[in-house]
């Protein structure tokens, strides 16, 4: 349990780093992931605060202009259409920081990777 403790230290650490209005957004998506994922070990990896569950679930990370949401490519790609209106790559997505943040988006994204990671654990371990 210590060591969950530390990493949220460590994630504390990371947002504190940023102005006051950005750490807003940041806690904000913070307190979705938790609540979406709430068996995920929070962590830095990648220098970013990443929350894992069976494997990567999410991570995420301030920038000058926007927030950086890294759901790996089947995360993106199974919400498309709704994210086509941000920038992007094949696995990651732009929020701009003068934009609200699209938290229900977030919620069902971060749902969407535990499901997934959970069922791919289950397979796995149907295998052996």
């Amino acid at each position: 349990m210590a060591e969950s403790n530390h990493y949220s230290v460590l994630v504390d650490e990371y947002i504190s780093e940023f102005a006051p209005d950005v750490q807003v957004r940041l806690q904000a998506i913070r307190q979705i992931i938790r609540e979406a994922a709430p068996n995920a070990e929070e962590k830095i990896s990648y220098q970013m605060p990443t929350y894992a569950q069976h494997g990567n679930l999410v991570h995420f990370a301030a920038y000058q202009h926007h927030i950086g949401f890294y759901p790996a490519p089947r995360g993106i790609q199974a919400f498309q259409e709704e994210l086509s209106k941000y920038k992007g790559g094949k696995g990651s997505v732009q929020f701009p920081l003068d934009q609200p943040l699209p938290e229900d988006l977030i919620r069902r994204i971060v749902e969407f990777r535990v499901k997934e990671n959970v069922e791919k654990a289950r397979e796995k371990k149907q295998k052996k």
